[in-house]
């Protein structure tokens, strides 16, 4: 029989994929810790979930196995579900394979009704605390099994609050709660019956997985649909007793820093929504060793427990009831850029991993957020307020209020930063949108704070000097009145706001990045490149530790004062013409080489011949006189489908002299050099092998005049960026040193696809409908434009043994696409230079990954004998 549930004490880390990540750490805590510090109960599959997405109903069976775990619950808590007497309550919890914050939802005290409060005012003898869990139980029901919007229940609970002069939920007596209680029962039709309401509780649950929020978040993390979500019910345990009794979420080191110390927020007297919600102000975590010192000196040590335990940093939930401590989650903490580096490198020096462990905690992508900008240190600024430093970097923008407003004035192109008195799961796609994030309300671990670290974007949160009227549409600090569109620039690191125009400042690598990125250096097998086109882009990404260019586009070197040179030649009425025009364009491209080779101080420089279009050096046929001979050569040089035209190769073998005028700059420059460099002259756009070799012979021919011997100073190669050229790549591969493949363009070709089109018209309705997951340009499509490669890999060395291979595309710098180029045998990556570092530790990674799955070595004959 299929079982569709587990119970904490039966499962375990190993189990995430079915569990989901809460419920396999919860049972893993369970493990290490003690049943008796981790309330018990059990995990609904994330088969359930998928079964019940396919189906549209619970699957079979399942609300008897619910049943049966109740019961087994009941008996070792000793209060049975739905008793007038002494009633078991539980919580019910999401809990998606990868943590989801704040995605999904949560049912807290499920289990009360009329009846079943009382006998909970009897057995604590605290009336206040059992209707204060009440009216919590009747609020989140209501609003996440019901669909009642949340703002309907706070506008109730500001009226009593209004009505007895009272600023805190904490405030409120036993009768404005009871008032409170009828009232939301008002809202909707509350069900009293304890196994309905968990039944319905599951419900939502799973129906949240699909909710509108919790896919955009799928969307932009690249979180599968089919995963399905786990449902955690879990015995009540409840921090909102009394005085001493509270909530808190710590993380075993500073969330944001990295620091060795702890880090995080409590509440007294509260639950743990009221903590991460942001809607009340939580306490510093060093101050619970001033209220319960002997609950504090439990946690610190239960922290490092787990932190060693897992061997990473942790982020935990917790509640005190009554003095007692109880331990409710554990998860590897999301954590900015800087404070994985910071935690990596300590964790090794503390003896905590091995180089290689600490490497594999580091999200590769997020170490963009290093080399964000920051606040200019020298610049000069008022400081208008100051908020709780939540996610570092600077940003800058205009005030939005909405997250719909954040999205629809980013994609008219515009900088904004979402400012909000504090944030909700359903303003994620704000956050994606927005440069930075500002709250009035909540802490360290409130939503708008772990999210935003979770995305990289700067946030600034519990800014309590500004008041933020959302129906006004306007942020007071002080005297001063913000309105929408209104400048604002916050410093995430800092937790600094401010109205001036401060600039912002590129950061650099600092030392313990290099210490990470030197322990990378050891392990990657994949060399990693930069794409670069300038002496400043090329010193850039020598600092960022590049070993080498594996594309320089050489049209960039056409544009500006230069264009119209350009344009000059094009025009020429003949051959003749045209050699004395490109005279003046030699020096011109030869300066430009000489200064990348000497940024580059010897190692390989990788420049491709010119590949756009001619006419995208013209000016418009419009902006020519009528009847022109230069309109009417313009005129002549348009085509249907450039992209597809006369341009990369084809432009060499029809215009020769342009390609010549190229190669002779290149080999003048690379003798003028000192260290020379290692030269490839790639050929982009080839098809056919005879292209190639066409071409091939002219390059050999202008080098020998130039006095440089393929091998000994320079390599040819070729852009792989047609399907066709992966198909025979044995064969062109006869004629060259060195395959790149240019996956911008061989995505294009490959899906039929235009890259300028598909972003704005077609890519988010396919991945709303679920056609694609994530946007091919973004990440390697493996299983068609992946498979070319592999095929071009693959039979490019079998025509040539000793061919180089690497990619220079956008997906160079992709830690997932890497992955794939590490498997497929690739020699190197070339990116972007901002994405260098990002690409050592990722190729790292890879390495790793390889090795963790390789088969182990059989022993040798005899081993182990004795």
């Amino acid at each position: 029989m299929h079982r569709w549930l587990v119970d904490f004490k039966d499962g375990s880390r190993d189990m995430r994929v079915l569990l989901g990540g809460k419920g396999a750490n919860i049972a893993e805590m369970t493990r290490v810790l003690g049943p008796d510090r981790v309330p018990a109960g059990f995990t609904i599959t994330t088969e359930a979930c998928v079964a019940y997405m396919r189906d549209g109903r619970l699957p079979d069976g399942l609300m008897d196995e619910v049943r049966e775990a109740i019961g087994r619950l009941e008996a070792q808590a000793g209060k049975r579900f739905g008793d007038p007497e002494d009633p078991l309550l539980v919580s019910v919890r999401s809990g998606a394979r990868d943590s989801m914050p704040g995605m999904m939802d949560t049912v807290l005290n499920l289990g009360l009704n009329d009846e079943t409060v009382q006998g909970l005012i009897a057995k604590t003898g605290n009336e206040r605390f059992a209707w204060d869990s009440y009216r919590r139980f009747v609020q989140m029901f209501g609003n996440v099994v019901r669909g009642v919007p949340g703002e309907r229940f706070e506008e109730e609970i500001a009226r009593v609050k209004r009505e007895r002069g009272v600023t805190l939920d904490t405030e409120l007596d036993v009768d404005a709660l009871k008032e409170l209680t009828r009232a939301f029962q008002g809202f909707y039709d509350f069900p009293s019956d304890p196994q309905t309401q968990l039944e319905q509780a599951i419900r939502a649950v799973f129906d949240s997985w699909m909710g509108d929020r919790a896919v955009a978040y799928r969307r932009i993390n690249h979180i599968p649909d089919d995963w399905g979500t786990a449902v955690n019910v879990q015995q009540m345990v409840f921090g909102n007793k009394g005085d001493t009794s509270g909530s808190g979420v710590v993380f075993t080191r500073d969330e944001v820093t990295g620091a060795p110390e702890p880090s995080g927020d409590f509440l007294p007297n509260a639950q743990g929504e009221d903590v991460v919600s942001g809607v009340r102000t939580p306490r510093d975590i060093s101050e619970l060793k001033d209220w319960l010192p002997d609950v504090y000196d439990e946690l610190m040590q239960i922290l490092r427990t787990l932190e060693a335990h897992y061997k990473d940093m942790q982020d935990c939930e917790f509640t005190v009831e009554e003095g007692r401590l109880y331990m409710l989650q554990t998860r590897n903490a999301k954590r900015p850029a800087q404070a994985a580096i910071r935690f990596a490198v300590d964790a090794v020096e503390e003896g905590l991993l091995t180089k290689a462990e600490a490497i594999a905690t580091i999200d590769a992508d997020q170490l963009d957020a290093l080399l964000h900008p920051t606040f200019d240190p020298t610049a000069d600024y008022a400081v208008l307020a100051r908020g709780v430093p939540a996610s570092p970097g600077a940003a800058k923008g205009a005030i939005v209020f909405t997250a719909a407003d954040a999205v629809a004035r980013a994609q008219d192109g515009e900088d904004v930063v979402l400012v909000r008195p504090f944030t909700e799961a359903d303003d994620v796609a704000g956050f994606h949108a927005a440069k930075g994030v500002l709250t009035s309300e909540g802490g360290k671990a409130s939503h708008a704070a772990l999210v935003a670290r979770g995305m990289g974007v700067p946030a600034v949160t519990g800014a309590g000097d500004v008041e933020i009227d959302l129906e006004a549409g306007t942020a007071r600090i002080g005297e001063v009145v913000l309105h929408e569109g209104d400048r604002i620039a916050i410093d995430g690191t800092t937790g600094t706001i401010t109205t001036d125009d401060v600039p912002l400042v590129e950061p650099k690598v600092g030392e313990r990045f290099e210490t990470v990125l030197s322990w990378c250096d050891e392990l990657r097998r994949l060399d990693v490149r930069a794409n670069a086109d300038s002496p400043a882009d090329a010193r850039r990404a020598r600092e960022f530790g590049a070993n080498g260019i594996g594309l320089c586009r050489t049209e960039h070197m056409f544009l500006g004062d230069r264009q119209q040179v350009m344009a000059d030649v094009i025009l020429a009425d003949d051959a003749e013409e045209r050699h004395e025009r490109l005279g003046r364009l030699l020096p011109l491209q030869q300066e430009d080489f000489a200064g990348l080779f000497e940024a580059m101080e010897g190692r390989p420089v990788t420049i491709r011949l010119l590949d756009p279009p001619l006419h995208e050096f013209l000016p418009h046929p419009s902006d020519l006189p009528a009847g022109s001979h230069e309109r009417a050569r313009v005129e002549a040089l348009q085509e249907v489908n450039p992209m597809l035209g006369t341009r990369g190769v084809r432009l060499g073998i029809l215009h020769p002299e342009i390609y010549e005028m190229q190669v002779r700059a290149i080999c003048r420059a690379a003798k003028a050099v000192s260290p020379a460099p290692h030269l490839e002259i790639m050929v982009p756009l080839v098809d056919y092998e005879r292209e190639l070799e066409h071409v091939e012979q002219m390059i050999e021919r202008v080098a020998r005049e130039e006095g440089l011997e393929r091998g000994s100073d320079y390599s040819i190669g070729t852009m792989i960026e047609l399907p066709r050229a992966c198909l025979v790549a044995d064969r062109i591969s006869r004629h060259a040193d060195f395959f790149s493949f240019g996956t911008n363009d061989l995505t294009q070709t490959a899906l039929g696809i235009s890259r300028d089109d598909i972003e704005g018209s077609i890519l988010g309705r396919y991945i709303e409908q679920r056609i694609v997951d994530r946007s091919p340009f973004e990440t390697i499509d493996v299983p068609g434009v992946g498979e070319l490669m592999q095929i071009g890999t693959e039979r490019g060395r079998r025509g040539n043994p000793d061919l180089i291979l690497g990619i220079c595309g956008e997906h160079g710098g992709d830690p997932d696409s890497i992955r794939f180029c590490h498997r497929t045998g690739l020699d190197y990556v070339s990116c972007s230079p901002f994405r260098v570092p990002i690409a050592r530790v990722a190729a790292a990674q890879a390495a790793l990954e390889d090795d963790a799955e390789a088969p182990a070595e059989p022993a040798a004959a005899g081993a182990g004998a004795a």
